[in-house]
């Protein structure tokens, strides 16, 4: 080889990155400890931009397109390297190709639950994940303060950083939103896009990037919650005990004058209706007189006036407390020769107070 041609070889003219990949951030060209001639041809593809760095500064960053690496192309590498006369001899630099197409459907997810106040469970703990869609905006801030000096950085080595980045904002968005646990899950969307204008002004700062779609795809509490509200949400699908009973008793009679059911299931739900009937008669009436001490007779012929010993059993509390309460004026009561009467009226002022 003459010496010419061994020049030419020491010598970049082509630099581009043929991306096959779907994962791939950025990517720096490797030289081979190669120089850049004047006039070498930069091509660079749809959703990539090529970044120059010369001594750890940054240089020229180029668009879509083909460029030819003459003076006019490159002034900020010119004003580094202070080219007094301009590009003439080939110099070298790094090139990294970064990809700035749209990255789908990237997890997020809270490692550890969000401790919330809520108006129905009070502190109530949640946890939350879902996807993001993001692209670089920003080629030289994400090469300085992501990828680096990584000759190929990929995008699940970025991921974890990402991911605690995204779950921390959301974390004060959801808290400061005030919305209920139990419609948290009709406003998935609009959460999500509520949190695009706190995100982006933050990852666009700090590493180039901008995310485009930001998607909650579950917001889920503790088990002992779930099951408070599947308790909850069977007592509202039972609704009326009464008219229950009553849609029973009816689907039993029906089944049974097509031949599906016996007079026996028939008096059984009817006793049952019965049964709740009464059920509900007493909770409208309140409960029923106690019995109890040598004063029983007369409690059945007034049902309003209680012994002390019926009001404490009423109150869940001992005969000397009722009486104690009786002699300090905090629970209205008669004493009738050595006996005290307390009626209800006064035990439902006395438990309003």
């Amino acid at each position: 080889m003459d010496i010419l041609g061994f020049i030419k070889g020491e010598l970049l003219e082509i630099i581009e990155f043929m991306d096959d990949s779907r994962d791939t951030l950025a990517w720096r060209f490797p030289d081979d400890d190669k120089a850049i001639k004047n006039g070498a041809q930069l091509i660079v593809r749809e959703s990539q931009q090529a970044q120059f760095v010369y001594l750890g500064q940054y240089g020229d960053t180029f668009s879509p397109g083909k460029h030819s690496l003459v003076t006019e192309n490159i002034p900020v590498l010119t004003k580094l390297k202070g080219w007094k006369y301009g590009f003439q001899s080939p110099f070298k630099a790094d090139v990294y190709f970064v990809t700035t197409r749209l990255f789908t459907g990237n997890k997020w997810g809270t490692a550890n639950p969000i401790m919330l106040r809520d108006k129905d469970f009070g502190a109530v703990r949640l946890r939350a994940f879902g996807t993001f869609d993001f692209k670089i905006v920003d080629a030289p801030t994400f090469l300085r303060e992501v990828a680096g000096t990584d000759h190929h950085f990929r995008l699940d080595e970025f991921a974890d950083t990402m991911r605690s980045r995204i779950v921390s904002i959301f974390s004060n968005a959801l808290a400061a939103s005030g919305v209920p646990a139990l419609d948290l899950a009709a406003r998935y969307t609009e959460l999500g896009d509520s949190l695009l204008p706190l995100i982006n002004p933050q990852v666009i700062s700090k590493y180039g990037l901008e995310v485009t779609t930001f998607l909650i795809e579950n917001i889920s509490v503790p088990p002992e919650v779930e099951a408070a509200i599947d308790k909850r949400s069977s007592m509202s699908a039972i609704g009326n005990l009464n008219d229950y009973v009553k849609f029973q008793l009816a689907e039993s009679m029906t089944k049974g004058g097509a031949g599906g059911g016996s007079g026996a299931d028939a008096a059984q739900m009817a006793m049952g209706f019965g049964m709740a009937q009464e059920m509900m008669k007493s909770m409208q009436s309140g409960p029923p007189p106690l019995p109890g001490g040598p004063a029983a007779g007369a409690a059945q012929i007034a049902p309003d006036l209680l012994s002390p010993a019926q009001a404490a059993e009423l109150l869940g509390v001992t005969e000397a407390d009722v009486i104690a309460s009786v002699d300090a004026g905090d629970l209205k009561g008669k004493k009738i020769g050595s006996a005290y009467r307390i009626s209800r009226a006064a035990i439902d002022a006395f438990l309003a107070e």
